[in-house]
């Protein structure tokens, strides 16, 4: 059983929901993503979403395109983020997911790709804008390597696409809760709840909500309709605020515990099925 299954089930049994971070590598430079990686483990984060830096990030919103562009004007690349990964793993064991863009995958070679980052210790990948249709190539080479490939699921997808992506994702389903791109939002989509129990019917395959959640109360709303939570530009904005790395990790570490403590389940809610 691979990493990221072991996390959802060993979560289940806790009572809780998976809390996954996100973070762009490189923002602000490669040595203090690596001290958020650590603190973001030792302060209740289940696995870590680590953004790839492109120049041309579809699916993200002004937060995350500006850390991008952080990430990229320091030279970052992807085996500098390989590299990264692997000096990590002796540190901590909590699952690693890459989120980027097809481009720079296909560039680097995706049978080399999967090869290197399973040896780094990466265990998943998330790529926005390659759809299931085009994606037996990379399929082939990490399931050859044992890594999960998380495809995303919106709210405009019909119920029969849904299906067929829920069969080819592995690890859990990225449920994108708003139609647009990344960005914390004050408030959850109405139909967001609804949208998920729609999901639930079609698959049982965990199901990761992201998008906008930028706060423990919007996190507590979804802990009885999503198997696990993501958060990404609520973080990454207090990445760019704080110019100091100590503080950046002091002030990351304090909200990803907030998030954690919220994704406890409450005896009067109910759980997914």
């Amino acid at each position: 059983m691979k990493i990221i299954t072991q996390v959802f089930k060993k979560t289940k049994k806790q009572n809780r929901r998976v809390l996954i971070p996100f973070i762009t590598a490189g923002d602000p430079n490669l040595e203090t993503t690596k001290k958020l990686i650590l603190t973001i483990a030792q302060n209740g984060g289940d696995i870590l979403e680590l953004g790839v830096p492109f120049s041309d990030p579809l699916a993200d919103g002004p937060t995350i395109q500006v850390a991008s562009q952080r990430a990229l004007k320091n030279g970052v690349k992807l085996a500098d983020i390989l590299a990264l990964v692997k000096d990590v793993r002796s540190q901590t064991d909590m699952p690693i997911v890459l989120m980027g863009y097809y481009n720079p995958f296909f560039q680097y070679g995706l049978e080399h790709l999967a090869q290197d980052a399973a040896k780094a210790g990466v265990n998943g990948f998330i790529i926005p804008d390659l759809p299931i249709e085009e994606a037996d190539e990379w399929l082939k080479y990490s399931r050859a390597h044992h890594l999960d490939t998380i495809f995303l699921i919106a709210p405009t997808t019909p119920s029969t696409r849904a299906r067929k992506i829920a069969q080819k994702s592995s690890g859990f389903i990225y449920y994108v809760s708003v139609t647009g791109v990344t960005g914390a939002r004050s408030d959850l989509p109405e139909d967001l709840i609804q949208n998920l129990k729609q999901l639930r019917q079609i698959t049982s395959r965990p199901i990761g909500v992201g998008f906008g959640i930028a706060s423990p109360e919007h996190v507590k709303r979804l802990v009885p309709y999503a198997d696990g939570i993501i958060v990404g530009s609520a973080i990454v904005r207090i990445i760019e605020k704080t110019k100091d790395s100590d503080e950046a990790c002091l002030k990351v570490g304090e909200f990803v515990r907030s998030l954690a403590q919220a994704t406890i389940i409450e005896e009067n809610h109910s759980t997914p099925s």
